[in-house]
């Protein structure tokens, strides 16, 4: 069965809206606050999600365009599966090698220029350490990079395919 480019752009909004509703449901209701690679992550996937609603609705004709979106969809994708890779890695180190915890994300973003931020986040701290939910003895972060993981492979397959 051949997916058509429009319907698979669909997926992947729809992909995004339900990811994003989940954790925003995890917040609010259930109230987990995210760390700084939960947001990062939830970046990736709006930015994935907005790359292919655009795509949707433009829907170009042009091989070019089609692929042009699907790269930036794909890297969108891709940071948020690198930021879930480097949490579960983060939440499986020894506790004596696991980072201190440091200033939440508000205080960086408004004490520090953009890349001291990146670099302090993706270095992670002892908050994106703990396991504070966990579903089948698997925590979040591990759901999360399954998701992005999946996502991923449909953004390469969408990349790639004629």
């Amino acid at each position: 069965m051949q997916l058509n480019y429009r319907l698979v752009n669909a997926l992947l909004v729809l992909a995004s809206i339900v990811g994003i509703a989940f954790a925003l449901y995890l917040e609010h209701v259930q109230g987990l606050n995210p760390c700084p690679l939960c947001v990062f992550q939830r970046v990736g996937l709006i930015a994935m999600g907005l790359v292919a609603l655009i795509a949707l609705i433009h829907h170009p004709k042009k091989r070019w365009a089609r692929r042009g979106y699907s790269v930036f969809s794909t890297l969108a994708i891709g940071w948020s599966f690198g930021v879930a890779a480097r949490h579960v890695w983060l939440q499986h180190l020894p506790p004596d090698k696991v980072p201190a915890c440091g200033p939440g994300l508000d205080y960086l973003v408004e004490a520090l220029p953009f890349k001291q931020v990146l670099s302090q986040v993706l270095t992670g701290s002892g908050e994106c350490a703990t396991i504070d939910w966990s579903f089948l003895g698997q925590s979040l972060p591990f759901w999360s990079l399954l998701f992005f993981t999946g996502l991923l492979l449909l953004n390469l397959w969408q990349l790639i395919r004629k």
